[in-house]
């Protein structure tokens, strides 16, 4: 760790894991619900639980997207933070908010919560995603305006590379889209188009740019490959999920009432998304096959590389089977979407926050060649238990969406049966789901627990038989790779 001010993200990548572990319980309630309806009812209501489900998603990853700036943008800059005291506050301030919002959800319900926190003054609540209170939302901007302003004024004072402008224009992104969720309109279809500004363009855009640039400060560090190759790199990828994700957008108004062009922009651009994602592979790959030192964090090595294909996978394959209009006429809103939500979601975001929080927490810990190895060994096994688990639930919601699809909106002699009765015959689905969870939050687990394993003395002797970094020498060549490849 070359400054103290790196150490404001400590707090941000913790928080960011308690809340992760509160999503994954709140999906297991979710999931059980699907088969028991009356699961914990009317104390967790599954219209709550989704709330909290999806909420926790979102906020937890906003925090681990914190945590990785305020580690990364310093050591990149090659300056200390502009303002730690006002990072500091900022996580108080959201997790004050955060956690507030959640109690809110589960002990008030939600139209006494949208009268106790004045929501006819400014109305935003009652829409999917975007169900926080209006007062919620003020807090977020706060919090992301302060942000943005902590981590621009850095990069203005210190040094610009690439992965810093890439990523201040992520965020600078998620701040401005974000705004869309104050505009309420009366007309739905008014309403819906501008609400996928927010939903669709954070997650599908500027996110983006922040995946980028995170996997590439990780692969940096890990493979000391010279800068100015994975610069390179990240251009061409950011370009293309720019492109494609932003006029791809049209493939979420299909049905909700704008004009008909729409069904071949948001079909054709919408079908270039996997691009990208599949460069991010390719990037990976090609950067640890052609690494320049050997780092000791290889778990971080195997994250980093682990978000490419599952980002590939959820975002890519699982959002091109259903993006073209003549398919999701008929796979709209089933089972398939969820399917591709829960995969894109964990292989591109959640992946790049336990990837940069594998390598900068024990760097933050005073372990810089990484958590021992009886400590990556238990993370190596997280880790695959967290893929195979998340790909048996996608898989499993993959089935039940096709077979939806089949029993609901195809008729067999003029007659399909409806939703509920349908339900019941994706049952069988619905347990092998669960069942995934269930090895999905045991793999959690483990992660968790391995950054408490291992012995300081096991530090010492890994350290110790490790092919130390060869000599800073650019002129030669040759990096250690503690300045990122640049002199």
């Amino acid at each position: 760790m070359k400054f103290q001010s790196q150490l404001v993200a400590k707090p941000y990548f913790i928080f960011a894991l308690a809340l992760f572990a509160g999503q994954i319980a709140f999906g297991l309630i979710m999931g059980l619900q699907y088969i028991v309806g009356d699961f914990l009812f009317p104390y967790i209501p599954f219209n709550v639980a989704r709330m909290v489900h999806t909420n926790l998603l979102l906020v937890w990853i906003l925090f681990g997207f914190m945590g990785a700036s305020y580690y990364l943008v310093p050591e990149e800059a090659n300056i200390e933070l502009h303002s730690p005291g006002l990072a500091r506050l900022m996580f108080w301030v959201f997790a004050a908010a955060g956690v507030a919002t959640i109690l809110g959800y589960l002990f008030v319900p939600y139209a006494e919560l949208a009268k106790l926190t004045h929501n006819e003054l400014l109305p935003t609540m009652g829409r999917e995603f975007l169900e926080q209170p209006t007062i919620t939302k003020l807090g977020i901007v706060v919090v992301c305006l302060a942000y943005v302003y902590n981590i621009g004024m850095t990069i203005l004072k210190g040094r610009k590379t690439v992965i810093n402008m890439v990523l201040i224009t992520g965020l600078i992104g998620l701040a401005v889209f974000f705004l869309f969720s104050f505009y309420n309109p009366s007309n739905l279809v008014l309403d819906k188009f501008f609400w996928w500004w927010v939903v669709h363009l954070w997650v599908e855009g500027v996110w983006e740019l922040i995946l980028g640039s995170i996997l590439a400060f990780t692969l940096i560090k890990v493979t000391g490959v010279d800068r100015e190759v994975i610069e390179k790199w990240l251009y061409v990828i950011i370009a293309m999920a720019l492109i494609s994700g932003l006029i791809g957008m049209g493939h979420h108004y299909f049905w909700i009432g704008p004009g008909e062009y729409w069904l071949w922009l948001g079909s054709l651009f919408s079908a270039l998304e996997p691009v990208p994602f599949f460069m991010m592979v390719l990037f990976a790959f090609k950067m640890v096959r052609e690494r320049r030192h050997n780092h000791g964090n290889k778990i971080a090595v195997i994250w980093a590389l682990g978000t490419a294909v599952m980002g590939f996978l959820g975002a890519g394959v699982w959002g091109f089977l259903h993006t073209l209009a003549p398919v999701n006429y008929f796979t709209h809103g089933t089972q398939l979407t969820a399917a591709h939500g829960h995969l894109a979601f964990f292989g591109a975001y959640a992946m790049i926050v336990m990837t940069i929080t594998s390598y900068a927490m024990p760097i933050m810990r005073g372990r810089p060649q990484g958590n021992p190895r009886s400590a990556q060994r238990l993370e190596s096994y997280a880790f695959w238990c967290m893929c195979v688990g998340m790909l048996g639930i996608t898989l499993a919601l993959t089935v039940a969406g096709a077979w939806q699809v089949a029993l609901q909106r195809i008729p067999e002699d003029g007659q399909a049966l409806g939703f509920m009765v349908t339900q019941q015959k994706l049952i069988p689905m619905y347990w092998a789901r669960l069942v995934f969870g269930v090895i999905f939050a045991t793999g959690l687990l483990g992660y968790f627990v391995s950054f408490f394993v291992g012995s300081g003395s096991e530090i010492e002797k890994q350290n110790n038989s490790l092919d130390r970094y060869p000599a800073h020498n650019p002129e030669a060549g040759v990096c250690c790779g503690s300045c990122g490849g640049a002199s």
